[in-house]
């Protein structure tokens, strides 16, 4: 049997396919091809500092928000 992690991203549910729970955040992350340096994250309704992406784990069901820096401006 295959393994898939569940979650919402975003306020929409995704299934991670191949990435068993419980999973580090850093590795859902890369999952979702998410460039670490231009993006903030939230972890079930807490800032995720990226300092501990590595050491926070998902499971089914958490709600993950992220945040996408964009550069522009005067």
């Amino acid at each position: 049997m295959e393994s898939a992690l569940r979650l919402v991203v975003n306020g929409l549910p995704r299934t991670l396919e191949g990435l068993a729970a419980p999973a580090p955040l850093a590795s859902v992350l890369e999952r979702l091809e998410l460039r670490p340096d231009r993006i903030a994250v939230e972890l079930n309704g807490e800032i995720a500092p990226r300092t501990r992406w590595a050491e926070l784990t998902v499971v089914d069901g958490n709600r993950i928000e992220v945040v996408h820096f964009v550069g522009g401006g005067c």
